[in-house]
């Protein structure tokens, strides 16, 4: 509850003891990035100054800070997953609005995925079930 006795509720989705609840991401052209997780994925943004946006609509909150790195395996970076019902919709989306195929649609034991860069160079997978 906050002063007033009402509940925070965005503050009750995000503190979690002990979970994941927020992620943050480089970012090297805010304005590239804003339109592809729009466009792709129905983000939604919210600029903190000059060097920082928070996103919302993603499944976690999260943000970008201003970088000229990026975040991709290769370096050891943790890769952020996501999971779509049409996994061959969300990789044409990506490459429409800009994204890079990195790795093509791959099986696995429990469904298929790729691999893909945003504009900032981060790599990121979407996987999907077995049809």
């Amino acid at each position: 509850m906050n002063n007033h006795g009402k509940i925070n509720y965005r503050v009750l989705k995000m503190n979690n003891h002990g979970k994941i609840n927020y992620i943050e991401l480089p970012a090297k052209d805010f304005s590239s990035t804003k339109n592809f997780y729009s466009n792709v994925f129905a983000w939604e943004f919210e600029d903190y100054g000059p060097d920082y946006m928070a996103f919302s609509n993603a499944g976690i909150d999260g943000g970008f800070f201003r970088s000229e790195q990026n975040s991709a395996t290769v370096n050891g970076a943790a890769l952020i997953v996501f999971y779509s019902i049409e996994i061959e919709a969300t990789l044409e989306k990506i490459k429409i609005a800009g994204g890079k195929v990195v790795q093509n649609i791959f099986s696995f034991p429990s469904g298929r995925r790729f691999h893909f860069t945003d504009p900032n160079g981060n790599e990121l997978a979407v996987w999907s079930d077995i049809d």
